[in-house]
């Protein structure tokens, strides 16, 4: 996890026994699920996607779109303070673009641009599923 501190402090013993193993794994670890095993990957159901550690409102529905990365992308956060942006070195050479919860500091996925798809921002916002809660509207 980032040295920056979050505006939603998790207890992290009592977030653990609430989440499993794996949503647990990659809000905090930045793990990432396997691809196309995800509950949210082709799910069309209308509602707001919300961080599962904190709840903060991440995602809009109108905002998905299929990709077939084989996890759920979005073209854009629901505004720009909802996510953190962070630069990912892990996989180097190769940089990519962390994306993490803005309130509480846990990783989503990771955000690409330039990949051509038609969307309005020409960026795919890869987030896990594991990483989510969906609310209906």
């Amino acid at each position: 996890m980032s040295e920056r501190e979050y505006p939603v402090k998790l207890d992290e013993v009592g977030l653990k026994a609430s989440l499993d193993a794996l949503s647990y794994d990659v809000l905090r670890n930045a793990a990432t699920e396997r691809p196309f095993t995800g509950e949210y990957t082709d799910t069309d159901k209308l509602g707001v996607y919300k961080c599962k550690a904190c709840s903060s409102v991440l995602f809009k529905s109108q905002t998905k779109f299929h990709s077939g990365c084989g996890w759920p992308s979005f073209y854009a956060p629901t505004s720009e303070d909802a996510v953190e942006l962070i630069e990912d070195r892990s996989l180097f050479p190769r940089v990519r673009t962390e994306v993490r919860c803005a309130a509480c500091g846990s990783h989503l996925g990771h955000v690409f641009k330039g990949e051509g798809y038609d969307v309005p921002t020409d960026e795919r916002w890869c987030i896990n599923s594991v990483s989510l809660i969906l609310e209906d509207i």
